[in-house]
């Protein structure tokens, strides 16, 4: 699948269904109502675009609604794009930018440093 992006509204109706997937657009409503504010019309709105992009898929019967992405991927995608945005496409200035003056503890240094080894291998 390409690569996704999800605009604010979208991203916090994925949240609801990626939390309560395989519900019904009605109970994502209420859902919605409930946590966002939104009402019925806003939300069937909001779905019927992510259907359109595909990040969605609709069953019959009770418009039965499961995402066809996962935060994972939505999380990598929009990542990127800020990597592309704001840090010319480096993953390195963009990953700077996270750490800054966070100190990281030596166990999340450590996975770093393997994650970084695993992936920077070609």
């Amino acid at each position: 699948m390409d690569k996704i992006k999800l605009f604010d509204g979208e991203l916090k109706l994925m949240e609801l269904l990626w939390s309560h997937e395989g519900s019904t657009a009605k109970h994502l409503s209420l859902l919605a109502q409930e946590k966002i504010g939104w009402n019925k019309n806003t939300t069937y709105t909001v779905i019927k675009k992510l259907v359109e992009k595909g990040v969605i898929k609709r069953s019959e019967p009770g418009f039965v609604c499961h995402s066809l992405i996962d935060r994972e991927k939505a999380g990598r995608d929009e990542a990127l794009e800020v990597a592309r945005s704001y840090f010319g496409g480096s993953l390195k200035a963009l990953f700077s930018s996270f750490i800054g003056d966070e100190k990281l503890t030596p166990e999340e240094a450590a996975e770093l440093r393997q994650l970084i080894d695993k992936h920077g291998k070609g």
